[in-house]
Parts: C-alpha cells; structure tokens; sequence
C-alpha cells in the first residue's frame, strides 16, 4: 500500500477528495495558505495513499508536543473497505509515537454516521463524554 507523506501540491486533489467525502467539514483553514503551514509545523506526520496517480485517502496530522490530533481521514467512496484509513491510522500513530507523542484525539461531528461507525471500531479509541469542545476565531489583523 503506497503511503507517502502530504505535499503543498497535493492541495487541490485532496480539497476534491474532502469535498466530496460525507461528513468532513472544511473551513477557511483548509486553504491553501494555512495548509500549507500546517504541513511545515508538522512535517512528514500527514499522510496519503494514492492508486494510478491519484490520491484515494488522506489524513491530516498534528501535535502539540504533548498529544496528536487527527484530522480529515477520508478515503474516495470507490476505495472503502481495502484498510486503507487503518492503515493511514497504523502509520500516524507510529510517526507521532517516534516522536514521544503516545495520546492522540479525533474529533468527529455528530452528523457523520460513517466516522462514527470507523472510529467506534478502533479498538483503543474511546469516545470522550467527560469533555466538552469550545472553538474561536480570531482576525489575523
């Protein structure tokens, strides 16, 4: 199974592959710009797979030093069910865990049925209940 790390010129194929995947939310912050930074504070974490050229499945990887955070695993509805996203998963638990990062989170909306049904499924994942999530946006100005 090819998995390489994201590429700044992977951009444009993956936004195509997150807009049409179920249940993924973008936001300004999936522009190009801060995809981009993303990607250089993060080097060689976010991952994807690609068959004939073109990218069937991605996941985006972080950390904060202490704990990874993963965001849009997708996989193109045409390639479900070949392991991919476990694999992507296998692969950046192992990159984070190189780097000392053993905690990881996900966060899924309550609207994606699919994520939730894939990540109920990994064994070692536990859904949080004690935790609630609050986000700002703040200008850049």
């Amino acid at each position: 199974m090819p998995i390489r790390p994201i590429a700044p010129a992977d951009h444009m194929a993956l936004l195509a592959l997150w807009q049409r995947t179920p249940g993924l939310q973008l936001r300004d912050e999936d522009g190009y710009e801060p995809f981009c930074a993303y990607l250089a504070r993060n080097p060689e974490l976010s991952l994807l797979i690609e068959l004939d050229g073109r990218i069937v499945a991605s996941l985006l990887v972080g950390h904060d030093g202490r704990r990874g955070y993963l965001q849009h695993l997708a996989v193109d509805q045409t390639c479900r069910g070949r392991g991919f996203a476990r694999a992507l998963l296998d692969e950046a638990l192992a990159r984070l865990a190189r780097l000392g990062i053993g905690k990881s989170h996900v966060f899924v909306l309550r609207d994606a049925p699919l994520a939730q049904t894939f990540w109920s499924a990994q064994v070692g994942w536990e859904r949080r209940s004690d935790i609630q999530v609050y986000s700002t946006r703040r200008s850049s100005e």
